[in-house]
């Protein structure tokens, strides 16, 4: 059993969406930026929430319409990431482009979980 990997992917996705509100905090909030920044800390908050939801399940339904929900709001946040203007600060956009990179990784972990038949979702993946 030491060599099984355990993901807590509850605690890396309630990272990641501080990631992305630590990140939209410095950025320049114009016209523009403003709506993407919104909609960008919506939709982060809303992959760590449906986690912790699915972690709670109710019964196999409600898990794997959790995971779905958190895979749709993985694709909504990388969109919005996309979207947010760094206006040419280098600092700014390495984290934008490795935030669009973790959000794809939950949504991949989604489809992985429903393609094997999920997990026991207290992190551990069977």
């Amino acid at each position: 059993m030491a060599d099984e990997k355990v993901y807590d992917l509850e605690a890396r996705t309630e990272a990641f969406s501080l990631n992305v509100r630590d990140l939209c905090r410095v950025l320049k909030i114009d016209v523009i930026n403003r709506v993407y920044i919104s909609q960008v800390v919506r939709s982060a908050g809303s992959v760590a929430a449906n986690y912790i939801e699915a972690n709670e399940k109710l019964g196999d339904k409600d898990l794997r319409m959790r995971v779905k929900i958190c895979k749709k709001e993985s694709k909504e946040t990388r969109l919005w990431l996309k979207h947010l203007l760094t206006y040419e600060n280098k600092e700014h956009e390495t984290k934008r482009v490795a935030l669009i990179k973790k959000g794809g990784a939950y949504a991949h972990f989604c489809c992985y979980f429903k393609k094997v038949g999920m997990i026991d979702f207290q992190s551990n993946i069977i």
